[in-house]
């Protein structure tokens, strides 16, 4: 299906995704997702350019970035300023031997002082400040962009990684905005006024320590980009540990039962010592690079120092000018070996930003049109008409070849078929969760390629076969499409369900449920999605084998709930215990994304084909 221009939205996240939607023309491959790098592709070098994401996000707060701006600029001149007081204090004070010039030195020497600590106290509140607000911010678009991302985008995308991204990655852009920044500026800015008062104070001397400049400029942009190839590669095997974390984690179950813990501590140890080494590697570059800031730089100190003494010896200069000099020096070293360290966290932060922006320039397959098709009032019309699709990760497989069917509003039809069928298939594409190569899908006569999405899964119901219970309380885990509901409502659909087994939690239906429902069993955590389903009550219902954890007497319960619930509304079923489907109003039954029979449970017994075979195998 072709997919149209459209202008760039105005959020900052839709525009980072339009950006790369507009790099990509239509029937063009996708950019690679997060994560899933080709085998044997070398990586790009990350560029300090990435580091634009940051723009957009500062824009909104231009006070607060002016104020920080100010508040650095006059810490940094008031740090400068001490040098002169200081050449005051001694020629002017210790050695003219005046008790009264000794006394204003010191009383403005004070003041100084006291000016650059509430400049320094303002600077860090605002930049801190910055630095919490930007990286909340890009939190909040990269979780909204992630959570819009189409099924196909997470068939190949790693859990692991985007959620490193998204808290690991944030965090040091944060640390960039809230402290890095800031600090190398105000380097910057001394480094650059104390070498022009080491000019004005000894030209002789400060053209000694200046000569070092250009010696250190080489390894520092070698070392730079080192270290920038490096710190991308490290954040990517954090990357990694995270993923693999996160897999053990969802799985710890099953992991346990196979005894597979000391296979997985294993590979997660030797995970450890891959980020290890990569982290290291980035340490020995940056280390290698202050030792030279600081040999070159001190070294040249030292040597104008012993040259400068002997000046002061021979009366061509003061101590206070001695003085003044050395302190300049000393802010014009230590501010290069900062800045040389701060360099690192540039490159480390411009490799979080690179990561960061290719998830917030992911687009969703699916989304709305620019002037989205309004449905007609709900019936629960559905139509398959001439559908062909490929799953993106099986592109050579079709799950559903010329696929064809008329579903009137209110029919009950079931879907069996064997394992891989195409039965579930229908509902990612009822749903939307993906479109079709070929073929439309429509609802209440409306091609649902044109409806906005949300407003297509309002009309929808889904019971599915492994149902996902949020770590919330019960009541919040069945008002979970429809927040609105009021606690009569809820309670019935728990009745309508045969959950009243909530009642008998500590709390009832506050209480909570543990991560994924950990706390139910299987049949439990199915009751509630059929409460959920039942609550929503929608013109549409998909359940996906929605009895299959259920006890012999609980089936019968939900069973009759879920035909009461299905009076008045379209209800597809995909099942594979046949004789939950006996009184369904027709039986598709599906064989390698082909229909190969359609009828009432009767007939295709008396037929002999495919279902006569199943049903023989499950009622014998």
């Amino acid at each position: 299906m072709s997919r149209s221009r459209r202008p760039c939205s105005t959020s900052i996240a839709a525009r980072w995704a339009c950006k790369a939607k507009n790099l990509t023309e239509p029937g063009q491959p996708s950019p690679p997702k997060p994560g899933t790098p080709e085998p044997g592709t070398p990586k790009p070098a990350t560029n300090v350019g990435a580091l634009r994401l940051l723009i957009p996000y500062l824009r909104p707060y231009r006070r607060q970035v002016v104020g920080a701006w100010v508040a650095l600029a006059v810490a940094a001149g008031l740090l400068l300023a001490i040098g002169q007081g200081l050449r005051h204090l001694i020629d002017n004070g210790f050695a003219a031997g005046s008790q009264s010039q000794l006394d204003n030195a010191a009383a403005i020497m004070f003041a100084v002082v006291a000016l650059l600590g509430v400049a320094t106290y303002a600077r860090f509140m605002l930049v801190s400040w910055l630095g919490e607000r930007t990286a909340a911010d890009i939190r909040r678009d990269l979780f909204d962009n992630v959570i819009a991302l189409s099924p196909a985008f997470f068939e190949t995308a790693r859990t692991g990684d985007i959620l490193a991204r998204m808290t690991g990655d944030i965090a040091v852009l944060q640390a960039l905005v809230g402290s890095a920044v800031s600090q190398y500026l105000r380097n910057a800015i001394m480094m650059t006024g104390a070498a022009a008062m080491l000019l004005y104070t000894s030209p002789k001397l400060a053209g000694i320590v200046l000569l070092v400049v250009p010696v250190v400029v080489g390894p520092l942009i070698y070392f730079g980009r080192r270290e920038r190839k490096l710190s991308r590669s490290a954040q990517e095997r954090v990357a990694d540990l995270g993923a693999a974390a996160e897999e053990s984690l969802a799985g710890l179950r099953t992991l346990q039962a196979f005894t597979h813990e000391p296979i997985a501590r294993r590979q997660f140890g030797e995970g450890v010592e891959r980020s290890v080494e990569s982290a290291l590697a980035r340490v020995r570059t940056r280390a290698a690079l202050i030792l030279m800031v600081i040999l070159l730089g001190f070294g040249a100190i030292t040597f104008s120092l012993w040259v400068g003494g002997r000046d002061v010896i021979a009366g061509r200069i003061t101590g206070g000018d001695l003085s003044a000099f050395v302190f300049y020096a000393i802010v014009l070293a230590s501010a290069g070996a900062t800045m040389s360290e701060l360099w690192g966290e540039v490159q480390r932060a411009a490799g979080a930003a690179e990561r960061v922006s290719e998830l917030m320039a992911e687009i969703p397959d699916i989304r709305a049109p620019a002037h989205p098709a309004s449905l007609p009032p709900p019936r629960g019309a559905v139509r398959f008409d001439s559908v062909t699709f490929r799953y993106p990760a099986r592109p050579d497989v079709s799950a559903l070849h010329d696929f064809s069917l008329a579903i009137a509003p209110g029919e009950t039809i079931a879907i069996v078929g064997p394992s891989g069928a195409g039965k579930t298939t229908l509902f990612q594409l009822l749903l939307r969760f993906y479109d079709p190569q070929s073929g439309t899908v429509s609802m209440d006569g409306v091609d649902i390629a044109t409806v906005d999405p949300a407003a297509l899964r309002a009309r929808i119901g889904l019971v599915p076969q492994d149902p996902v219970i949020f770590s919330v309380s019960a009541r919040d885990n069945i008002r979970y499409g429809r927040p609105d509901a009021t606690d009569a409502e809820v309670q019935a659909a728990v009745r309508a369900a045969n959950a009243g087994f909530l009642d008998d939690l500590p709390q009832g239906l506050d209480t909570y449920l543990g991560e994924k429902g950990v706390r139910l069993s299987g049949g439990q955590r199915q009751r509630i999605a059929i409460a959920r389903a039942i609550l929503r009550d929608p013109p549409v219902l998909l359940l996906d084998e929605a009895t299959s954890a259920l006890d012999a007497e609980a089936e019968r319960a939900v069973q009759d709930a879920l035909a009461t619930l299905a009076v008045g509304r379209t209800t597809l079923v995909v099942a594979h215990r046949l004789a939950t489907i006996r009184s369904a109003d027709r039986i598709v039954v599906l064989d390698e994304g082909r229909i190969v029979e359609t009828g009432t449970h009767a007939a295709l017994v008396n037929q002999g084909g495919l279902y006569s075979r199943l049903a023989a195998l499950q009622f014998t």
